[in-house]
């Protein structure tokens, strides 16, 4: 079986972070999210992972940042993408690599909590089980995975019959057939390459993986789903960003790898990479400090990843996310935030006293 991690799109709902990053770069507990999709894939056993990536500069960004594999243990193929033209259209421009083995699809920016070679096993299970004597029945095309949300209208949705079977599948419908969504990871069989080539663009003029679904339903053919027990997120925006980052930092343990004086203190779990350095500063976990960054008179509160090499003086900070390079000097009650890279944030002194700001294109300000 093989693995498709799909990473180009122009991450709209992540700006300004995206204007000069790849969405799936963002880290979530210091770690890049696709990443999680990585290791999802290869602790299911898959070795051979193609990741669509979009011409320009996210795609040599995430070359850059994913390599060749070897450090997951698998083989990375890169497939080019010239425009976002729908997750389809990426399953399309994908069949050489493909060819006639099954594959999961997997959205680059998603995070799930639930072990994927669950799902893995039960396809693979389903496509192999021979019928029953006198049974005729043909092996799923497709497996989806699906989970309760608290307002379906927002997403893409399944409908089922009498017998619980998959029947049609609604993209943000007003009147939703019911409360399971579509989560970003689909197991497929080779017919999902007979539908690709056949389904119309959609009014977006994109070919959706919805309409490729739904034209295997169509054609008779078998299409098997599964409830996530876990949590799912897509990371695409702040807040559910935020959100993620909290879960993940609920599971780490705790490592002081770097410097903490005399008149620091460290509370609870808490990740000190190496090379960081606290003087006079409290951290309250769970938290993550990033390797080289530097925390002088500041105190960082619960879920909170400060990446590598930033600087804080001074300063405030909680629930909140920071990337690399960074600086913040005597700013307090900082909460429910995302910096990114090269960010610097500070209190000058300077009179007239006054908030001072350069904001690029769709950042958003909320002051005291």
């Amino acid at each position: 079986m093989k693995g498709l991690i799909l990473a180009g799109g122009s991450g709209t709902r992540l700006r300004p972070i995206t204007h000069t990053s790849a969405k799936q770069l963002v880290p979530i507990a210091n770690k890049p999210i696709i990443f999680y999709g990585i290791e999802q894939l290869a602790a299911a056993g898959i070795k051979e992972i193609g990741i669509v990536v979009q011409v320009g500069e996210t795609g040599t960004e995430i070359r850059a940042a994913v390599g060749d594999g070897s450090r997951f243990g698998v083989e990375i193929t890169y497939i080019d993408q010239d425009a976002p033209l729908g997750l389809a259209h990426c399953v399309l421009i994908s069949r050489e690599f493909l060819g006639e083995d099954e594959f999961v699809v997997y959205l680059g920016d998603n995070m799930l909590q639930d072990d994927l070679r669950t799902w893995v096993d039960r396809f693979l299970e389903a496509r192999s089980r021979p019928p029953e004597l006198g049974e005729q029945r043909e092996p799923p095309a497709a497996q989806i995975l699906l989970a309760h949300v608290e307002d379906p209208r927002n997403f893409g949705v399944a409908a089922f019959d009498v017998h619980g079977d998959i029947v049609r599948l609604v993209e943000k419908p007003a009147d939703p057939p019911s409360d399971l969504a579509l989560v970003g990871v689909y197991l497929f069989s080779p017919l999902i390459h007979d539908a690709v080539r056949s389904i119309p663009p959609s009014a977006r003029n994109e070919l959706e993986i919805t309409d490729a679904i739904q034209w295997l339903l169509d054609a008779g053919h078998p299409v098997r789903h599964e409830i996530l027990q876990g949590w799912w997120i897509d990371t695409g925006k702040k807040d559910p960003l935020l959100h993620c980052n909290r879960l993940v930092l609920d599971t780490i343990e705790h490592r002081i790898d770097g410097r903490v004086d005399d008149t620091s203190r460290v509370e609870r779990r808490v990740i000190i990479e190496e090379g960081a350095e606290l003087i006079g500063s409290v951290v309250r976990g769970p938290a993550i400090i990033g390797a080289r960054t530097r925390l002088v008179d500041t105190y960082v509160g619960p879920y909170t990843s400060i990446a590598a090499d930033c600087v804080l003086i001074d300063t405030e900070i909680e629930h909140s996310v920071v990337l690399e390079h960074s600086r913040i000097q005597g700013v307090h009650r900082i909460h429910d935030s995302l910096l990114g890279r090269a960010v610097e944030v500070e209190r000058s002194g300077v009179r007239p006293r006054a908030t001072r700001l350069v904001l690029g294109d769709h950042s958003r300000a909320d002051l005291e």
